[in-house]
C-alpha cells in the first residue's frame, strides 16, 4: 500500500534527513569513525618504585614509577591500544645546561624502554627527543651566554639522544624540539648505526602554544626564562606549517604531526591534503584539561564532548591522535 502524498506537502526532491532517520542508517553513512587503532597514549614516568602521583592540572593522568607504568601499559595493551608515547620526569639533580642525562644509557628513559619491551613486547614505544626535561633552564636546546637557543649544537645532542633511545629498544623516536635539520641528522645517524627500522614521528608543525601549561606541570619542564617562540611556530602561520612539514618529509620523517590539535584543525587538514604520509595530531594537555574541568563543574557531558573532540581531529585529516583520553576512549569503544 502506498501513501497518498498530501497536496500541501512541498515538492522537495532532496531530503538529506532520510539518511538520518534511524541509528542504523546513520551508522551506515557515517563518513568518519573513531577507532582504538587511531590512538597513541602519552604516559609520564618518574624514578622510584610503587608510586603513582596524579597530576593536579590533568585529572586522571599520573606520573608512574617504572613498575607501575608497566602495569598501566599492560592494561591498555589489553584494551587494544597499539602505541604509547613516553615522557620522563627528571630529578633536578640530574639536569644540567647541556641535557647530558638525555643520552645516558642507564637513564630513566632508556631503562624504562628496555623494561617495556621486555614486559609488553607488542606495544609500540615512541620516545620523545627534546632537551627540555633534562636541562636546568627548561629549553629544548642548548643556550649561549646571551640566552640564545643554539640550533646546530643542539642537533648534535638530539642525535645522541635518539641513538640512545634506539639502542634501548624504542620503535620510534619523536623529535619535538623544532630545531632546523634535526630529522635529517637523526635519520642519517640511525641508519649509519644499523637502526634502519626505527621510525621517526616528526613534530613537524609544533606551535608556540598556551595550551601546553598542564604538560609542563607534569614534567616540571617550563622554561626558566623567556619563551619558546624562536623555535616553535607562530600561531598565525599556516604556510610555514607546510614548509616545515615538507622539509621533515624530505629529511626522512615516517609520520608528520601537528601540535596542538584542536585549535589547529585547519593545519591538520592542509597537511593531510598535501602528503601521503600518515598524519598525527596531538590532543594536548590544555585541551584535555579544559574538558575535564568543565565536566567537573557539570557544564558538559564529558564522554560526548571527548568523543566529539577526537572525532573532529580525525575528520580534519589525522590518521593518529596522541591523547590523554586514549584509555577512556578504548574502554568505550571496546
Amino acid at each position: 500500500m502506498t501513501s497518498n502524498p498530501d497536496s500541501s506537502v512541498p515538492n522537495i526532491t532532496h531530503r538529506p534527513r532520510r539518511l538520518r532517520r534511524i541509528p542504523a542508517l546513520r551508522r551506515m553513512v557515517k563518513e568518519t569513525n573513531l577507532s582504538v587503532n587511531d590512538l597513541i597514549y602519552p604516559l609520564f614516568v618518574m624514578e622510584g618504585e610503587g608510586k603513582k602521583v596524579e597530576i593536579t592540572s590533568m585529572p586522571g593522568c599520573y606520573r608512574y614509577t617504572p613498575d607501575l607504568l608497566l602495569e598501566e601499559i599492560a592494561a591498555v595493551a589489553q584494551l587494544g591500544i597499539n602505541a604509547i608515547a613516553l615522557f620522563p620526569v627528571i630529578s633536578e639533580s640530574k639536569k644540567d645546561d647541556t641535557g647530558s642525562e638525555s643520552y645516558n644509557p642507564e637513564g630513566l628513559v632508556q631503562q624504562t624502554v628496555q623494561a617495556i619491551k621486555q614486559a609488553v613486547p607488542q606495544i609500540v614505544v615512541i620516545t620523545d627527543v627534546a632537551l627540555d626535561p633534562f636541562t636546568t633552564h627548561g629549553h629544548d636546546g642548548l643556550i649561549d651566554e646571551n640566552g640564545t637557543i643554539l640550533n646546530d649544537p643542539t642537533v648534535e645532542v638530539l642525535v645522541k639522544m635518539a641513538l640512545s633511545q634506539a639502542e634501548s629498544g624504542a620503535d620510534m623516536v619523536a623529535p619535538s624540539d623544532m630545531m632546523d635539520g634535526r630529522i635529517g641528522a637523526i635519520r642519517k645517524a640511525l641508519d649509519a648505526e644499523g637502526y634502519i627500522n626505527v621510525g621517526i614521528l616528526a613534530y613537524s608543525a609544533k606551535y608556540a602554544s598556551a595550551y601546553y601549561g598542564p604538560f609542563r606541570d607534569a614534567l616540571d619542564s617550563a622554561p626558566k626564562f623567556g619563551d619558546k617562540k624562536t623555535y616553535q611556530m607562530d600561531a598565525g602561520n599556516a604556510r610555514e606549517a607546510l614548509k616545515e612539514t615538507f622539509l621533515d618529509i624530505a629529511e626522512g620523517a615516517d609520520i608528520v604531526m601537528v601540535k596542538p590539535a584542536l585549535a589547529y584543525l585547519d593545519i591538520i587538514h592542509q597537511i593531510r591534503s598535501e602528503t601521503n604520509l600518515p598524519v598525527a595530531a596531538y590532543n594536548v594537555s590544555g585541551e584535555y584539561a579544559m574538558i575535564k574541568a568543565a565536566a567537573q563543574q557539570g557544564w558538559i557531558d564529558e564522554k560526548q564532548v571527548m568523543l566529539e573532540t577526537l572525532l573532529s581531529i580525525k575528520r580534519a585529516g589525522a590518521d593518529l591522535i596522541l591523547t590523554y583520553f586514549a584509555k577512556e576512549v578504548a574502554m568505550i569503544l571496546g
